[in-house]
């Protein structure tokens, strides 16, 4: 049903510091139910993939911190009881919502050595490597990024010291943590990786190479000591002196490249404050993270691709509704492979790929009742070629996690080490990324340069999507995000879609399931009601379907009339923790 509002409503809601898309002049699809008002005095909260580390970011909401001190003390102890996805030996992207409107974002991506060259995952033959091969290997690790994140977050919004957001993580690690079921099913199905070297396996192994039973109380002296160097001296440490030295030397070793991974590498690095990619749907403000990530261009692509459509009376359970957001993720992907990657070496068209012109034209694409034959990338404003595609493997890693503080600021925030336990290397008691393997292995396509191919000092694209939305009245209204490589975007539409179109509480948004479709093959996700709808799905010409389970993670929070209420996807050990 096609409804008129106020042209007030119409208008581009602005934030400051936002890299503003165009707004459309085309009118409004129906919005979603409005958000409720904003309630006195809220409470805040912390959502993330582990309750343990949710509560280390409340209990810095009690002690009267802000919801940066909340999100880096969720970082700090997923470092010890998530090692498989995240930490302190990787990077991340932090969005932060002022209770004011203010939106800023900082990049703390990993970035390649300063020796690394497009040809960095090519083998003596001139072929793109295997691709476990690169991973475990220092070929894989980029200079990690999260400490000088924080750093940044904490300088501008912290408000309690910085030795105080480690304690709870220095706990966890000295006194150690009980292994989960879900836990020790990485550590089997990663044992290649977690194991492969001595410190991994005396942390996580039997004599016998058996990964420890659940309930077992894994203790980290090794992290303890890093983390407690760190509170106390800051990252300065980390980045400088025998600590980088170490990171340098264990890389070095297992670099089969001429020009590893240096101590000069890891002293330069810096993160980086980015502009956020802001743009209007429906009635709602989507404020997201700009290159290098391609987070907010691909979630913004999708749902503006949807927004004519009428998903609210499509309803979850319809599979028309799938078959078209099968077909935006399917264009918005395309768009994604060729253009998204570091903006201080390549010319990202970020307005033009948010351009409402530009979307309707891709939207027009889109059939209801029909899947196209094939799709290809477009040429958005801004860019007269589209780059050639790359070869980029498939991600899998990541943690989401998000926080929310009694003042009504928020902070969105995605970190990871790419792959399960990264590269496998360890260093001080911590995992290293294999961040890298995000880089195409193939530098030219088309006889042209890719855009996302190896560069040194180039941070590779990456898929998370931490995201912030705002009502009608500029009010803070949803913080969410996703882990789960390259899903991570369909994710975080999912769940905006099952908010802002369907009218779900968050926590019920997070449990519809997932279509995946980056091309041509729809993935659907094993075991959930999507399967019921494959012959509808085929009969509207998507031949090439694959059921299987996909490596879902989802965490959030929503305002409510009774104040902020977290949310985390059922699918994970995921949890809400109030202030």
């Amino acid at each position: 049903m096609v409804q008129t509002f106020l042209a007030s409503l119409t208008a581009p809601l602005l934030l400051a510091g936002c890299a503003t898309l165009p707004a459309s002049t085309a009118p409004l699809a129906p919005p979603g139910p409005l958000a409720p008002p904003v309630p006195l005095a809220p409470e805040g909260v912390v959502s993330a993939a582990d309750r343990r580390a949710a509560e280390a970011g409340a209990a810095m909401l009690r002690l009267g911190g802000s919801a940066t001190d909340a999100a880096i003390a969720t970082m700090l102890a997923l470092t010890v009881v998530e090692p498989q996805s995240s930490g302190i030996g990787g990077g991340g992207f932090l969005l932060h919502g002022d209770a004011d409107g203010t939106v800023t974002s900082f990049d703390g991506r990993e970035t390649a050595p300063a020796g690394a060259t497009p040809e960095w995952f090519l083998g003596p033959d001139g072929k793109p490597l295997p691709f476990m091969d690169a991973v475990r290997s220092g070929l894989s690790v980029g200079v990690p990024g999260n400490l000088r994140l924080i750093e940044a977050a904490h300088q501008r919004y912290g408000k309690l010291p910085w030795a105080t957001l480690f304690q709870p993580a220095i706990r966890l690690a000295s006194e150690g943590f009980v292994l989960s079921e879900r836990g020790r099913q990485f550590l089997v199905s990663a044992r290649n990786r977690a194991g492969r070297h001595p410190e991994g396996r005396a942390l996580f192994y039997d004599a016998s190479g058996e990964a420890l039973p659940v309930g077992a109380t894994i203790r980290n002296p090794a992290l303890a000591e890093t983390l407690e160097k760190l509170a106390a001296q800051g990252p300065d440490w980390f980045y400088t002196g025998t600590n980088a030295a170490e990171i340098a030397r264990r890389v070095a070793a297992e670099t089969p490249r001429p020009s590893p991974l240096t101590t000069a590498d890891i002293g330069a690095y810096r993160a980086k404050e980015r502009e956020p990619v802001c743009g209007t749907y429906r009635v709602y403000r989507i404020c997201g993270m700009g290159p290098p990530s391609s987070g907010a261009t691909t979630v913004f692509a999708m749902l503006k691709q949807l927004e004519r459509f009428d998903l609210a009376a499509m309803g979850p359970d319809s599979p028309v509704f799938w078959h078209v957001f099968a077909e935006s993720q399917r264009l918005a992907y395309a768009d994604r492979e060729r253009y998204l990657a570091d903006t201080d070496f390549v010319s990202v068209p970020v307005a033009g790929l948010g351009d409402p012109a530009y979307l309707a034209a891709r939207s027009a694409l889109i059939a209801p009742d029909r899947a196209l034959e094939t799709v290809e990338a477009g040429t958005p404003p801004g860019i007269a070629l589209a780059p050639p595609d790359g070869l980029e493997p498939e991600e899998r890693g990541t943690s989401h996690f998000v926080a929310i503080d009694g003042e009504g600021n928020a902070v969105s925030y995605t970190s990871t080490i790419e792959g399960l336990f990264g590269s496998g290397i360890v260093a001080g008691g911590y995992f290293l990324n294999n961040e890298l393997t995000d880089f195409s292995f193939a530098p030219t396509g088309e006889g042209r340069p890719v855009a996302n191919r190896v560069e040194g000092g180039k941070r590779p694209r990456s898929s998370m999507a931490p995201t912030l939305v705002y009502d009608a009245n500029g009010d803070l209204y949803l913080a969410v995000g996703a882990a789960g490589g390259a899903t991570i975007p369909v994710q975080v539409a999912r769940a905006l879609i099952g908010v802002l179109d369907f009218g779900l509480p968050l926590e019920r948004a997070f449990e519809l399931p997932v279509l995946f479709a980056p091309g041509n093959t729809l993935l659907v996700e094993q075991g959930t009601s999507l399967e019921t709808m494959i012959p509808a799905l085929k009969a509207m010409g998507h031949a090439e379907i694959v059921t299987r389970p996909l490596p879902l993670k989802a965490n959030g929070a929503q305002r409510t009339a009774q104040g902020w209420v977290g949310a985390a996807d059922p699918r994970s050990e995921g949890a809400a923790v109030r202030e």
